[in-house]
């Protein structure tokens, strides 16, 4: 065997390494979701569907249409932003002790 062989040799058990390798990354944390630690949860506001009823056809006496609708009936929601699933918020609070005197 040659140099080049060699070379070629080395160069595809070093690809077949790299895939092993990723493919085992992927079968123990599989890339979905927020944090990519697994499926999204559903919207509990949409149910997943990204959609709510629009505010014209709750109020209104039978007729449907709006700007925000277009005539549809439904609206974005707005716990979700329209994707269906549910979003984590990250919520930093800050306590300060008060030094008032009673």
């Amino acid at each position: 065997m040659g140099p080049v062989v060699l070379t070629q040799l080395a160069t595809g058990l070093s690809v077949l390494a790299g895939v092993a390798l990723v493919k085992s990354v992927m079968d123990q944390k599989p890339m979905t979701g927020p944090d990519l630690g697994g499926p999204s949860p559903r919207c509990p506001t949409c149910n997943g569907t990204g959609s709510v009823t629009c505010l014209c056809s709750r109020w209104s006496d039978g007729d449907v249409g709006c700007r925000t609708c277009a005539g549809s009936g439904r609206m974005g929601c707005s716990s979700c932003g329209g994707s269906g699933t549910g979003r984590a918020i990250r919520v930093r609070l800050s306590v300060q002790r008060s030094n008032r005197v009673s």
